[in-house]
């Protein structure tokens, strides 16, 4: 038996393309009518995955797209109308074959049942078999749809022929007897009897294509060209078995023309016109993931040697002092240096993605929302191409749905509320990414209600989460970032959506383990804006290296907001705690020493270096022993063996080929924060 296990990765990349295409295409047609070209794109894609899955041998998702396929060609052949209806059951088809890849990834089988879904995909074909008849016995020359341009082009040619030598045109209509068996087989028959009385310039449905008619289907259209009047053909005609009728009705070639030119036309335009959706194809290979990562690893490890070497340059012309040599040494090292950091540039653009792979999720999660609750919601995507490591894409998306959903749900306002307040009905959400500083800043802003500081005050100190004090000093803005903390919420029952106040903390903790920054700016009754901000990578950083008894640490700098050399005279105790007053700041002094158990350095320094690291409007200050200069890093996990440290995010080997363990900023900051 063949195997079929070195191509799952190709066919379960092309799912997921052809899946997204789907759903573009779906999403297309709700909100703007069908197209052309977007039943085009849909009945290719479903095609593509049907003889796919065939191959792979996943036949439930094969029998799936087979009926979605059906329909669409129904479709596009103007036999079938895009509803409402069969929009929505095209959206269940594609949910059902969303399990089913989850399925196919996570145990190489499809396990869902199917039969219900195509059972109602065939269903809705029978209901409108009575409107395809009607449409049927409309005048003959309304469904002269030929499926190419050459067909047309052929047609047209010989029809325009035989009229200019006089041949006058008939359609002639058969009608099978109802219990006709093999009716393919007879309109074969019938076919060839006209075929020895006329002319036969084309058939409805085509007889010499696929059969793709259903199995009641039992009438027959013939286009003939024929000097014999009405009466004499039908006497021609009659007696053929199993027919139950015939009718002929006289056709000019003017109306065949009309019929046919635009038809033509149309087919003819149609591969010169611009597909909404489709990519230039570019230059591009597929390559494993896996494969990407082991580059990225080897160039971790170039780095870490440049690195020595440097340090390596630097001692050897201490010891040494400037000679040929120690020269020769630093230009090689220069060398080495430009060399890798273009090497790690190249690898790092190789890894980076268009953020547009992660909104393509939204528009289909807002209109499922929106169905649910009854909102009328704009969703306006910006920045797609903005580029981002594919690991941070990967993490970025759920804390993303999180704030979305919310936003939805919370955020914007039902139509009648909207209306009210002298809004339009329908919200806005937009999604916004873009470069700024070496950094990508995700912001998601709405136009709803904003956030009402006062009531989360109340919600807070009734669920004991704050007492009334507190709740009485807080400012506005630490008063709305209390929606932050762990089990709180603001929905009154529990829903599909939100309630549990699980959300927003987990939001918050995960892009701080990006090494990132999330912070709210909102306005009662304007709308909320989410700023997020987070490193193009997570496998090299800029940190900071600092000592504590006389070991190295290293600070991410994106969560470096100040460095400062302190007199230790500046520091003050409040409350028992000890501060630093900086700029009309009060920022509490923490010792990392305390943090992991060293002894802390000696105090008769003159001056104390200070790290200032934030978390939204919250800043801390790490006391430590030296501030030793910034330098790329290379994140290398503490491994299974270790796991998970409270405030080590991972390690890093220096250029004196030392462990230095990298800071987790928002750990510490939450130790300490909760400390007090």
């Amino acid at each position: 038996m063949l195997d079929l296990s070195e191509f799952r990765s190709v066919y379960l990349e092309e799912l997921d393309e052809q899946i997204q295409i789907m759903e573009e295409e779906l999403l297309r047609v709700e909100k703007a009518g069908s197209a052309e070209n977007g039943i085009q794109r849909l009945f290719r894609a479903a095609h593509t995955l049907k003889g796919s899955s065939a191959a792979m041998g996943f036949f439930k998702m094969k029998s799936l797209t087979h009926e979605m396929e059906h329909l669409l060609d129904k479709v596009r052949n103007n036999e079938l109308q895009m509803t409402d209806r069969l929009t929505v059951l095209f959206f269940q088809s594609v949910d059902l074959m969303k399990i089913l890849q989850q399925e196919i990834v996570q145990h190489n089988q499809e396990m869902s049942d199917i039969h219900a879904m195509t059972l109602l995909l065939a269903n809705y074909m029978h209901e409108h078999e009575h409107e395809q008849l009607q449409v049927q016995e409309a005048p003959h020359s309304s469904k002269l749809v030929p499926r190419s341009a050459a067909k047309a082009n052929e047609l047209l040619s010989r029809l325009e022929a035989a009229s200019s030598s006089g041949v006058q045109f008939k359609w002639v209509k058969f009608t099978l007897a109802a219990d006709c068996g093999m009716k393919q087989a007879r309109m074969k028959l019938i076919e060839m009897s006209v075929c020895e009385t006329a002319d036969l310039f084309c058939t409805i449905p085509d007889l010499s294509a696929e059969w793709d008619e259903p199995d009641n289907h039992r009438q027959l259209d013939c286009l003939i060209g024929c000097p014999l009047t009405t009466e004499e053909l039908a006497a021609r005609l009659e007696g053929l078995s199993e027919v139950e009728g015939i009718e002929i009705q006289e056709c000019g070639m003017e109306q065949l023309q009309s019929e046919l030119s635009p038809k033509k036309e149309a087919v003819l335009q149609e591969p010169a016109e611009p597909v909404i959706g489709d990519k230039t194809k570019a230059q591009t290979i597929r390559v494993n993931v896996d494969r990407l990562e082991h580059l990225m690893n080897l160039v971790g490890e170039l780095l870490i040697d440049q690195t020595r070497m440097q340090q390596l340059d630097k001692d050897f012309r201490q010891q040494f002092g400037s000679n040929e040599a120690t020269q020769e040494l630093e230009q090689l090292s220069d060398h080495l240096q430009r060399t890798i950091g273009n090497l790690q540039e190249s690898v790092m653009k190789v890894r980076m993605l268009p953020i547009e792979q992660l909104f393509v999720r939204f528009p289909r999660m807002i209109r499922d929302l929106c169905r649910t609750l009854g909102k009328e919601v704009e969703l306006i995507l910006e920045g797609g191409d903005t580029e981002l490591d594919r690991t941070l894409i990967e993490d970025l998306g759920d804390p993303l749905i999180h704030i979305i959903r919310n936003a939805v749900d919370h955020g914007i306002e039902s139509p009648e509320v909207r209306r009210e307040a002298g809004k339009p009905a329908k919200g806005t959400l937009r999604i916004n990414a873009a470069h700024e500083d070496n950094q990508v800043m995700i912001t998601i802003e709405d136009d709803g209600a904003g956030i009402h500081a006062d009531k989360i005050l109340r919600s807070a100190a009734a669920k004991g989460m704050i007492s009334q004090t507190e709740a009485e000093s807080m400012t506005e803005r630490e008063a709305v970032n209390l929606i932050f903390h762990p089990g709180f919420s603001m929905a009154s029952k529990v829903s599909d959506i939100s309630g549990r106040g699980v959300g927003m903390d987990i939001v918050r903790t995960d892009i701080e383990r990006m090494n990132g920054l999330i912070e709210i700016v909102t306005e009662k009754g304007k709308g909320t804006i989410f700023k997020i901000r987070l490193p193009l990578t997570l496998a090299i950083i800029t940190g900071l290296l600092v000592q504590l008894s006389g070991r190295t640490f290293v600070l991410p700098m994106t969560n470096v907001t100040e460095i400062v050399r302190i007199d230790p005279a500046m520091i003050k105790k409040v409350k028992g705690v000890p501060v630093l007053f900086i700029r009309n700041q009060v920022i509490p002094i923490v010792w990392l020493h305390d943090h992991f158990g060293y002894e802390r350095s000696d105090h008769t320094k003159k001056h104390i270096p200070i790290v200032i690291i934030g978390r939204a409007e919250k800043r801390i200050a790490l006391a430590v022993d030296e501030l030793l200069g910034n330098q790329e890093v290379v994140i290398k996990s503490l491994g299974s063996f270790i796991g998970k440290v409270e405030g080590i995010s991972g390690a890093t080997i220096l250029g004196n080929g030392k462990l230095a363990l990298i800071l987790e900023a928002g750990s510490i900051i939450k130790m300490n924060i909760n400390s007090y």
